[in-house]
């Protein structure tokens, strides 16, 4: 099997309105609400009100397939998260409890983990606006996010060592690369809660608010710029940079140069610079669907699904 380009991927049709679709405990706005067509910001909602947004098989499930049609909508730009109510996201729901993986194989998933991988193999710039608490998988499944704002008083928590269990969700990977690993060690060797503007979470947070009020709007604010401003593919490929790079400065310097290489005189650079001369906003219409540089992907990545595709169209075969 090439684990490069795995055989028959899932095919995924992308709905004419995301409100529409069938969802129960999540909702996805557009913004402004109002539109009637998919909007290049969209609001995904963790909607549980009776249960404080906490995680399960269900959410997961919703959650993965938005954030497959997120990757695949030529029409969206950048995802914002939220929650519904008070909290953010309680964790996992302990009234359900967790069942017992399967022992002695590898095919047992982590729910957490499907959605960390979900966001993450997601090409478009992704924003947590964390307004309320968030432990657990509440907390982990922001992490994979490319940008988290918050309350400065929410509460965050890392518990896991306190319910016998152990980080989930891709967060021994991510959470160090964050904040560090003497600020994660400390965090989920203790699994206490803090407030998030302690200094143990230095890092993980760019921006913190001074109400539960004014982070939506402060993350929908980001969201704007971003989409009004920038390239859907140059922000996709300076975060895998940063995340599958090469391990030296010289194999990350012929890797640089593949790709910026790769992006010279394409349809993104030629209007960036173009309207930075004319003084007008940049138009910019490239994906990493249709217009993926020749260098990407440029790692072997371990094979947990394949990528899927929009259906109806043939996905470009890659060298």
């Amino acid at each position: 099997m090439d684990l490069k380009h795995p055989a028959d991927p899932k095919q995924v049709e992308l709905p004419s309105s995301y409100s529409d679709l069938p969802f129960e405990q999540i909702r996805i706005f557009n913004v402004p609400e109002s539109a009637k067509e998919v909007t290049p910001v969209v609001v995904l909602q963790l909607y549980r009100p009776n249960n404080y947004n906490a995680f399960t098989d269900k959410l997961m499930r919703e959650l993965e397939t938005a954030y497959e049609m997120f990757d695949l909508d030529g029409r969206v730009k950048v995802v914002v998260m939220t929650g519904y109510g008070k909290m953010f996201c309680a964790g996992a729901d302990l009234d359900i409890g967790f069942s017992r993986g399967l022992e002695h194989t590898k095919d047992n998933r982590d729910g957490g983990g499907r959605v960390s991988l979900g966001i993450h193999r997601c090409r478009k710039p992704t924003i947590a606006a964390i307004h309320g608490s968030a432990v657990g998988v509440g907390i982990t499944m922001s992490l994979p996010q490319t940008i988290r704002v918050a309350y400065e008083k929410a509460k965050i928590g890392f518990v896991f060592a306190r319910r016998g269990l152990v980080m989930e969700a891709c967060s021994s990977f991510f959470l160090p690369k964050l904040i560090g690993m003497g600020r994660a060690l400390h965090l989920v060797t203790t699994g206490s809660v803090y407030e998030a503007k302690n200094p143990l979470f230095n890092g993980l947070f760019s921006e913190l608010l001074p109400s539960p009020e004014a982070v939506l709007p402060r993350a929908l604010e980001i969201a704007n710029e971003i989409a009004n401003n920038t390239s859907t593919v140059s922000t996709n490929l300076m975060r895998e940079l940063m995340y599958r790079g090469p391990s030296s400065a010289e194999e990350t310097h012929l890797l640089d140069s593949e790709v910026i290489g790769n992006l010279f005189g394409g349809a993104d650079n030629t209007e960036g610079v173009k309207s930075f001369k004319e003084k007008r906003p940049a138009k910019f219409s490239a994906n990493m669907v249709d217009d993926p540089p020749q260098a990407y992907p440029w790692w072997y990545a371990t094979r947990t699904d394949s990528r899927p595709h929009v259906k109806g169209k043939n996905p470009k075969p890659r060298l």
